[in-house]
């Protein structure tokens, strides 16, 4: 869907109002009994208490600079500007990030700080500011919003999550984030249980998919193909199709829209611990990406992302 112009982001409003730090505060309160997303672990980060991410009071950020390995619509000319947060509230077995997500390396940053980030990337030229492992630091996301918005942040926001995302925590980032791209792991128990440890998966990031779609709608492109407002859903094709990849398409083209924008990725490789399980210490084959691909279009699904793998050239 390609529009004209652009409105400035929602946030922008919300702050005018004064609304964005009663929404921050809302947020770090929660903290103290930490039920931010699914894992309800009920520890007092506040206090420096660790849950399942291991993150207290401030979020750690591994790095964050202008990135153009991203999607198409939001990488454009200037790249999209990513801060990437360490650790995770999934912690796949096979993480291919596994030093920022299990082993947390990084430095922890105090809202000013993670303020700056975003402002120098804007500076930079970057399109949007890219919220890479957001899931568990939502409070402190918000809180140094509110200081960016003050100091002239402009530009949209994304929401690069796993999926696995309280739906009551996404409601609060209403009108806070632009665009949405959760990843679509796991469609059953299984696979979920034992390579992330959550067998909920499947219910918990269909929920959320579909409140963030409620907020956004599809995926809106401008007139320079950069992505202004909407959901971007990325499905990672596993080996021997342990992703569920058809029925993670259906429920998209049923339940959410056929316009939804879909990046199939066929970047999977054995990383961290994924040599421990045959079924995935192995890449995925030119037949399964096809697969993977033609499931998508079987559904009804149309909108796919113009970087699609080597393996499969778009007609």
């Amino acid at each position: 869907m390609h529009v004209k112009g652009m409105d400035p982001p929602s946030y922008i409003m919300l702050n005018n109002m004064g609304l964005l730090r009663a929404r921050a505060s809302k947020a770090l309160a929660l903290l103290e009994n930490c039920r931010l997303c699914p894992r309800s672990c009920g520890v007092d980060r506040i206090q420096g208490e660790l849950g399942f991410c291991r993150t207290g009071r401030h979020a750690k950020v591994a790095s964050f600079g202008a990135h153009f390995g991203e999607e198409s619509p939001l990488v454009g000319t200037g790249g999209s500007g990513t801060i990437f947060f360490s650790s995770c509230n999934l912690l796949c077995s096979f993480c291919q990030n596994s030093d920022i997500s299990h082993q947390r390396q990084g430095d922890e940053v105090n809202a000013r700080e993670l303020a700056g980030m975003m402002l120098d990337l804007q500076n930079r030229g970057c399109h949007n500011i890219n919220f890479v492992t957001p899931s568990h630091v939502v409070p402190q996301i918000l809180e140094a919003l509110s200081l960016a918005c003050e100091t002239g942040l402009h530009i949209p926001l994304v929401y690069n999550t796993g999926g696995y995302d309280a739906t009551e925590t996404i409601r609060l980032l209403d009108s806070v984030f632009d665009i949405y791209m959760p990843d679509l792991k796991f469609w059953e128990e299984e696979p979920a249980k034992t390579f992330c440890t959550a067998p909920d998966y499947r219910e918990v990031a269909c929920a959320a998919c579909k409140e963030m779609h409620a907020q956004v709608g599809n995926l809106s492109i401008d007139e320079n193909g950069i992505a202004i407002k909407g959901l971007l859903v990325r499905h990672l094709v596993m080996p021997g199709y342990l992703a569920g990849t058809d029925q993670v398409m259906r429920f998209l083209a049923q339940e959410i829209s056929t316009n939804t924008y879909v990046n199939i990725m066929d970047q999977y490789r054995p990383c961290y611990n994924a040599k421990d399980d045959s079924r995935i210490n192995r890449r995925i084959t030119p037949a399964e990406y096809k697969e993977a691909v033609e499931a998508a279009r079987t559904a009804g699904i149309h909108r796919l992302d113009s970087r699609m793998s080597f393996f499969f050239k778009m007609p």
